[in-house]
């Protein structure tokens, strides 16, 4: 997509699409794994850290990103592809303990889990810890 096509992405989903949104939308979804904070604000430094952090707000409230807990005592985002509140864009993640990057298994989905009556699911953060293929091949 170019910068025109994710104006129209942002106002297809109810967001007006500022340039500072166009921008941190298009680092997220250009990305090849999940971005923690940090992460885009050193691939956008004409943006503050607030005001990343309030694009990927805004975008987690309209389904436009999935926000991922790895164990890193930081959180990574990654664009949603299905932008539903009844997400069907569920897979595993992998977060590897050597590099610390987390990357997407999008052909592994999420595992169905039953849960009892009266709980209701709300999200799912399926993580798989391990060694990456390139840190292990070193």
């Amino acid at each position: 997509m170019d910068k025109q096509d994710y104006k129209h992405f942002l106002e297809k989903h109810g967001i007006r699409p500022t340039a500072n949104r166009v921008l941190v939308a298009e680092i997220v979804d250009r990305s090849a794994r999940p971005l923690s904070l940090a992460e885009i604000e050193d691939q956008l430094l004409s943006l503050d850290k607030s005001s990343i952090y309030r694009c990927l707000m805004l975008f987690k409230e309209h389904h436009i990103v999935h926000v991922i807990e790895d164990g890193s005592d930081s959180v990574r985002y990654e664009f949603c592809h299905s932008h539903s509140a009844d997400d069907d864009d569920l897979h595993v993640h992998f977060h590897c303990e050597r590099c610390h990057r987390t990357f997407c298994l999008s052909d592994i989905p999420v595992p169905r889990v039953d849960l009892p009556d009266g709980f209701e699911l709300l999200s799912v953060n399926y993580m798989i810890k391990g060694i990456c293929e390139e840190c292990r091949n070193r």
